[in-house]
């Protein structure tokens, strides 16, 4: 009985091992993609993003209405790496929460965006990713975007 418990502990182990491997590889190619938004590298950017991305945003604008706005993902990839030097950039994640599912993961990063230095708002990205044979690729992106209910100080 003891050699079917020690075996039946060492079968889940590696199982949850490899969900934490996962979930850890999903979380690193979100990274990825902001260490290379932060750089203005295309490169970075490009090696963790799938072909068919698929960018959008949603607000409430000054009327109080809800707007989702969809977003050429090769136009923002190009804004990114050509947007000049100055004013600064500055996406500050605050945490990931990493769901895997087989060959689907959403990574959620609430997050703070800053503007030479300066709060200009904040919300939440929504990573959907792709195990696209054994690499992780992000599909779809979809973020919000306020200026009230921030934790900026």
């Amino acid at each position: 009985m003891m050699r079917y418990t020690f075996l039946l502990f060492l079968i889940a182990s590696f199982g949850l091992h490899a969900q934490t491997d996962d979930e850890t590889a999903a979380k690193q190619a979100v990274v990825q993609f902001f260490d290379g938004f932060h750089k203005k590298d295309s490169v970075l950017m490009q090696e963790v993003v799938h072909k068919d991305l698929i960018l959008q945003t949603t607000f409430t604008n000054k009327k109080g209405e809800a707007v989702l706005k969809n977003q050429d993902a090769t136009g923002f990839i190009k804004a990114v790496v050509s947007r000049a030097d100055s004013p600064i950039w500055k996406e500050k994640i605050l945490s990931y929460s990493v769901q895997v599912d087989g060959t689907m993961a959403n990574v959620w990063t609430p997050y703070e965006f800053w503007l030479n230095g300066k709060f200009l708002h904040c919300g939440v990205n929504s990573f959907q990713l792709f195990k696209d044979n054994g690499t992780w690729k992000i599909i779809y992106l979809i973020d919000t975007r306020r200026k009230e209910g921030c934790q900026e100080k």
